[in-house]
C-alpha cells in the first residue's frame, strides 16, 4: 500500500482522481485533508466519504457526482463552485461558505447546515427537505431556493435581515454629531 503525503494525495486528485478512490478504498484509519487547497479543480466521480476536510478551498472548483457522504466540511470554503448531484447526506457543514455557488440535485439528507453560507447561491434542484439547521444558514434575497417540496416544512426561505441589523425606527437616534 503506497503512503502519501497529503499534498501528493491533492496532486493525485488533480491528475488521477480514479486512483485516488482506489487508494481511499483501502485505507483503514480516517483521512485527514483538512486545510488543503483544492481550489480551481474539475473533480468528477471522487469519493470524500468520511474524509476530514475541514477548513479547505473548492473555491472555483468544478465538482460532479463527488460522495460527500459523513464527511466534516466545517468552514469549507465552496465560493464561486459549480456543484452537480453531489451527495452531502450525515455532513457537517457549520460555517461552510457556498456563497456565489451553483448547487444542482444535490441531496443535502441529515446534513448539519447550521451556520452555512449560501448569499446569492444557486440551490435550484437541490434537496434540503431532510437537512438539519437549514433555519440556522445565512442568505439574502438573491439565494435561489428549489421549490418548497425541497425545502424543511418549517423552513421559511424570505430573506430577513440578521438580528444585527435590526433596529426599531422609534429607537434610532439622529444625532448632529
Amino acid at each position: 500500500m503506497i503512503d502519501y503525503t497529503r499534498e501528493e494525495l491533492v496532486e493525485l486528485l488533480r491528475k488521477n482522481p480514479d486512483k485516488f478512490n482506489e487508494w481511499k478504498a483501502e485505507q483503514e484509519e480516517e483521512i485527514n485533508l483538512s486545510e488543503m487547497d483544492f481550489s480551481g479543480l474539475n473533480l468528477n466521480e471522487v469519493d470524500f466519504s468520511d474524509v476530514n476536510l475541514n477548513s479547505s478551498s473548492f473555491a472555483d472548483c468544478s465538482l460532479s457526482l463527488i460522495n460527500f457522504t459523513n464527511t466534516d466540511l466545517t468552514s469549507v470554503d465552496f465560493t464561486r463552485s459549480h456543484i452537480i448531484e453531489c451527495d452531502f447526506s450525515e455532513s457537517l457543514m457549520t460555517g461552510t461558505d457556498c456563497s456565489y455557488s451553483v448547487l444542482s440535485y444535490c441531496n443535502f439528507t441529515d446534513t448539519d447546515l447550521a451556520g452555512c453560507i449560501f448569499s446569492e447561491a444557486d440551490l435550484s434542484n437541490s434537496d434540503f427537505s431532510s437537512s438539519v439547521n437549514l433555519h440556522a444558514s445565512r442568505f439574502d434575497e438573491d439565494t435561489i431556493w428549489p421549490d418548497p417540496e425541497y425545502l424543511p416544512e418549517d423552513f421559511d426561505a424570505v430573506y430577513s435581515k440578521d438580528l444585527s441589523s435590526l433596529e426599531d425606527e422609534d429607537d434610532a437616534v439622529i444625532s448632529d454629531y
